[in-house]
């Protein structure tokens, strides 16, 4: 959120402070203003946090000294500050501290704005009706509110200096996009936004042009969510300081990253008394898939050692994959009451040990590293071992791709149906 600072906002806090009777209360107005005007040679600073608490203090005291007036403006500067009051309506609420009359500027611009919208109105109807002979009154009121709705989505074109465009059924489009992206398979932080950005973008309206189902808009933010994922995760994964719950928190909610054969992550982590598992993954064919996860750069110790002239994993490696292959022990022996009551099948489970990073041993070849533990991987039938780089390497690969399989968190979704 931007926070708006200028002298409109200026004369509001000194307006205010003008009003305050309390010494502590034109103090802290006091305190708000010499904050505006903080910048260098005593010009207006850009608004900040700072600003937005300076001005809480002012109105609490205020509210303290029961000067409610002042508690009034105080609370305008707020709102003009973050947004929510516009220049013009705080404008027209100051001059009743000046001489009461209003911008004769505003008024006329206001109710030529408002002409027009009629004006425009008006002709629309008449179009409609004349294309439309038979239509009554409520054909004629939907369509002048879809008239307005697409109005919202206004474009200027950029060969067309001077004209501007209203788009048909652009919020038509925008709905339908935005209840994809709300009850659909794509998790998007706020679906009204991405809905009207899809819209109002020549690249999106092309594409779902192309496409009646719109499939290739949503592989287009499918895409670019994973990408931006997947860099999250680089950086993570590159910090040499990062821990173990930073690394699962840049993880989750990603299981695509682990490859096609995982279509969801689980919700439920406590699946056996007494064991937490890091990311469980659901597979295709219902059975559970576990990632255990170590340090990445900030590992300590080396991951491979040599051997009789060949690389082979340390103990904290085999000491990781013991602990996976624990938590493989657990979900077998617990497998009839995991069943019936998560549904998930445990009886074919298997896991993923993500450990290490190749920065760990400089001196060793990165080549040779992953080599060592694929010959690991080998010999063991149900725990793969991987690095954090190659994990990521891999997923960059098939980002190149466009994804054939959206998935998302099973909280949302009941589970699938378990072979018999």
């Amino acid at each position: 959120m931007a926070i708006r600072a200028d002298a409109t906002l200026e004369e509001q806090v000194r307006r205010a402070a003008g009003e305050a009777v309390d010494e502590g209360v034109r103090g802290g107005l006091d305190a708000v203003g010499s904050h505006l005007r903080g910048g260098r040679g005593g010009k207006l600073r850009g608004g900040d946090k700072k600003l937005l608490v300076l001005l809480a203090q002012a109105r609490a005291a205020a509210a303290a000294a029961g000067e409610w007036h002042v508690v009034r403006l105080v609370q305008d500067a707020v709102d003009y500050a973050e947004g929510r009051l516009l220049k013009p309506e705080l404008q027209d609420r100051l001059r009743l501290f000046r001489d009461g009359r209003r911008p004769v500027s505003q008024q006329t611009y206001l109710s030529r704005v408002t002409s027009s919208g009629y004006d425009h109105a008006a002709d629309a109807g008449e179009e409609f009706l004349f294309g439309h002979p038979d239509a009554g009154p409520k054909e004629l009121i939907g369509h002048l509110r879809s008239l307005a709705g697409d109005a919202r989505f206004l474009d200027a074109p950029p060969d067309r200096p001077g004209r501007y465009v209203i788009p048909r059924g652009a919020a038509e489009i925008a709905i339908w996009v935005e209840r994809i992206l709300r009850d659909g398979r794509i998790d998007i932080e706020d679906p009204a936004d991405a809905a009207r950005r899809l819209v109002t973008s020549p690249d999106a309206l092309a594409l779902l042009a192309a496409d009646h189902e719109g499939q290739l808009v949503l592989r287009a933010a499918e895409l670019r969510r994973r990408a931006a994922g997947l860099d999250a995760l680089r950086k993570v994964v590159e910090d040499p300081e990062a821990s173990e719950y930073d690394l699962q928190q840049a993880l989750q909610g990603q299981p695509w990253i682990f490859g096609g054969r995982y279509v969801a992550e689980l919700a439920q982590r406590r699946l056996v008394p007494g064991d937490e598992l890091d990311i469980p993954l659901l597979r295709g064919d219902g059975a559970l898939h576990i990632v255990e996860l170590k340090r990445a750069r900030g590992l300590k110790g080396a991951l491979v050692k040599k051997h009789r002239d060949a690389w082979v994993p340390t103990a904290q490696v085999h000491d990781a994959v013991g602990q996976a292959v624990n938590y493989l022990v657990g979900l077998d022996e617990n497998r009839d009451r995991i069943r019936a009551q998560f549904r998930i099948e445990t009886r074919r489970a298997s896991a993923l040990v993500l450990v290490g990073h190749p920065d760990v041993q400089p001196d060793v070849p990165e080549e040779q590293l992953n080599e060592a533990l694929r010959t690991f991987n080998s010999h063991v039938s149900r725990v793969e071992v991987l690095t954090y780089k190659e994990l990521v390497d891999n997923a960059h690969r098939s980002l190149a791709g466009a994804p054939h399989t959206e998935e998302r968190r099973v909280r949302d979704r009941p589970y699938p149906a378990l072979r018999p």
